[in-house]
């Protein structure tokens, strides 16, 4: 979703600039960066933000400034952990403001619900599904990539509604029947979006995974 500025207030966006700062200083202090001077690893990362800017680019519009797109956060937040994939989304934000699909002044609202948010939610996600399910390889590709990144875009929809809702920019029975049922259908696009790749990247370039150790899940075959 890319909201318009004019969907919130003056203050929304102070609260949300203020927010974007202090995740970024976060991010800029305990990012692994050392993982980036690997070339393969940098390119991967700048191959994610190219694939999900043009993935956020092809967004179907439900009302005004409602618009529907794929997110891959949670596939972003396993492959290089919170701190690039948040990076990533912001890169692909940039991406999408930068071809006129969003305004530059809805940067920072934009940024914590389609990056901050979501990264959140697939972390807290990942890191439940860690300690509760046993480490298998199935447990992590079908319950964290398929099951996750479908469960983090619903939750990502509830609270963009919840925003929505607060700022009084649509009311609530119009979000509950015509806007957050489509989740339910883009859940499932996401679930195969993100299974698939991680899949893919576990079994043929595990060392690429953040999240993902062979040793650990492989290490008494």
């Amino acid at each position: 979703m890319n909201f318009a500025p004019d969907l919130f207030s003056p203050a929304w966006h102070v609260v949300a600039a203020i927010l974007g700062v202090g995740v970024g200083v976060w991010v800029l202090r305990t990012a692994p960066w050392r993982r980036l001077q690997d070339g393969h690893q940098l390119n991967a990362l700048l191959g994610a933000a190219v694939i999900l800017t043009l993935l956020w680019s092809l967004n179907a519009g439900v009302y005004p400034s409602l618009n529907l797109h794929l997110l891959g956060a949670m596939a972003a937040t396993l492959i290089f952990g919170p701190q690039l994939a948040l990076l990533v989304l912001a890169l692909a934000l940039a991406g999408i403001t930068f071809n006129g699909s969003t305004q530059w002044s809805a940067y920072p609202i934009n940024l914590i619900v389609m990056a901050v948010v979501p990264v959140a939610f697939s972390t807290l996600y990942a890191r439940l599904v860690a300690r509760w399910l046993p480490r298998h390889f199935f447990v992590y590709i079908f319950v964290n990539a398929f099951i996750g990144a479908a469960v983090i875009v619903l939750l990502q929809g509830c609270v963009a509604s919840l925003g929505l809702v607060a700022a009084g920019a649509y009311p609530v029975d119009l979000l509950l029947s015509d806007y957050l049922p489509f989740f339910l259908l883009l859940g499932f696009s996401e679930a195969w979006l993100s299974g698939m790749t991680l899949t893919l990247l576990v079994v043929y370039f595990p060392e690429w995974v953040a999240s993902f150790d062979d040793r650990s899940y492989f290490g008494s075959k």
